[in-house]
């Protein structure tokens, strides 16, 4: 099998294939962001990197079996802007191209729920229905994603997941609180952001995680030993069904960006077993 993947990030989806045990000989990649593509070619060092989605030309690739994308989801997000496909979530269409051009047998493409207008416009665009697949079934975050795809699955089994289950022993230096962020999440405006359930202390299941997800305003907070902490690098990984260490090489900071920039694997895996 031939693989095309847009808006490839850290190449979860590469490591969702291997997860479902299909058999991969060449993966081509989109992506623009270094630290993303360290994290890549560490992990899959025969990953074959095209750069911008704008500048793919067929010509220059072979039969290409399956596409897959999650096309940028910044402003159909109910965080971002929400002003649609006029914005970076337009992106979409250089994924409807591709999906033209190279006429592969399966495809998938993910995004967020959020902007009505533009979830339809992907839809007709795109010529199915979206599969809504909530990664609580298989990890310990909610984090609801459409799926627009030809390959035929069910929904995942509930793996009855928590929280607490994929946390590290202890209280790992990474997780402590500067005092500055605790003091503002414990104020008034910290508070406000816990009462709309942007953060979260304690839940039984993790927040989604997101690109911004590591931002005091949009984290999920625990409290280990009676101390209120953050989550870890290794705990983030482990909320997206990444093995421990997967995104090393990278500074933590880039790490929490990447990893909720990134695809919870096991859904991923569990669509991708259609393929057998």
């Amino acid at each position: 099998m031939t693989v095309l993947s847009l808006f490839d990030g850290i190449s979860c989806g590469q490591l969702a294939l291997k997860r479902a045990g299909v058999h991969v000989d060449r993966y081509y990649a989109s992506e623009i962001e270094p630290n993303a593509i360290k994290v890549t070619q560490h992990n899959f060092p025969d990953t074959i990197q095209l750069g911008d989605v704008r500048n793919i030309k067929v010509d220059n690739l072979p039969k290409i079996d399956l596409l897959i994308g999650g096309s940028p989801c910044q402003s159909i997000s109910t965080l971002g802007k929400m002003d649609g496909m006029e914005g970076k979530s337009g992106l979409f269409y250089e994924y409807l191209r591709l999906l033209h051009e190279t006429k592969p047998k399966w495809f998938l493409l993910e995004n967020v729920r959020g902007n009505k207008k533009a979830v339809d416009e992907i839809t007709e665009q795109m010529g199915v229905e979206p599969v809504l697949v909530n990664s609580a079934l298989v990890s310990a975050q909610q984090r609801n994603r459409l799926y627009w795809t030809n390959i035929p699955f069910q929904q995942p089994e509930d793996k009855g997941v928590v929280l607490r289950d994929i946390l590290e022993p202890g209280i790992p230096k990474q997780a402590v609180l500067t005092p500055g962020r605790l003091r503002w999440l414990m104020s008034e405006k910290g508070q406000a952001t816990v009462a709309k359930r942007y953060a979260t202390i304690d839940p039984i299941k993790a927040g989604a995680l997101t690109v911004r997800a590591e931002q005091s305003w949009n984290s999920t907070y625990v409290t280990r030993e009676g101390q209120l902490t953050r989550l870890t690098v290794k705990e983030y990984e482990r909320l997206q069904t990444l093995p421990d260490g997967y995104t090393d090489g990278i500074s933590p900071t880039q790490a929490y960006r990447a990893i909720g920039n990134g695809w919870t694997v096991d859904v991923i895996a569990h669509i991708f077993k259609g393929l057998l």
